[in-house]
């Protein structure tokens, strides 16, 4: 079984990303405004297997009970991990990892994310870049 799921890493805004701060994903019913949904209203609660399954299953139009077997499904071969988030390329998100593995999203012009970036105890991973 795959997992997406890190642990004490922060994964860094992309390269590329535009924005100068995390903003809100303007359409709803996106992958962003799923993902931002989901981790703005409960930070560190969910870990990134947590989230895609959940997401999946709603995408998909399933029940909420359908969730673990969507995870078998999902996990079953490799997935995208956060560092492809549409909320780190695109909107100037980090999304910090905790011990264990739960995310929040943290605003790249935030002290929190500076306070992440200079702890040594924290695995900083690039976002993966919009443009080759």
């Amino acid at each position: 079984m795959h997992s997406t799921n890190y642990t004490s890493t922060l994964i860094l805004v992309s390269d590329d990303c535009r924005a100068s701060f995390g903003t809100v994903p303007p359409k709803p019913g996106t992958v962003a405004a799923m993902q931002y949904e989901l981790l703005a209203n409960a930070p560190y609660t969910l870990t990134s297997d947590d989230m895609l399954t959940r997401i999946t299953t709603e995408r998909q139009g399933r029940p909420q009970e359908d969730e673990p077997q969507v995870a078998a499904e999902l996990f079953s071969k490799g997935q995208a991990c956060t560092r492809a988030s549409p909320l780190v390329k695109t909107y100037g998100w980090g999304i910090h990892h905790d011990a264990e593995a739960r995310m929040a999203l943290i605003s790249r012009d935030s002290p929190e994310y500076e306070r992440l970036l200079a702890d040594d105890s924290v695995t900083k991973r690039a976002g993966m870049r919009s443009r080759r």
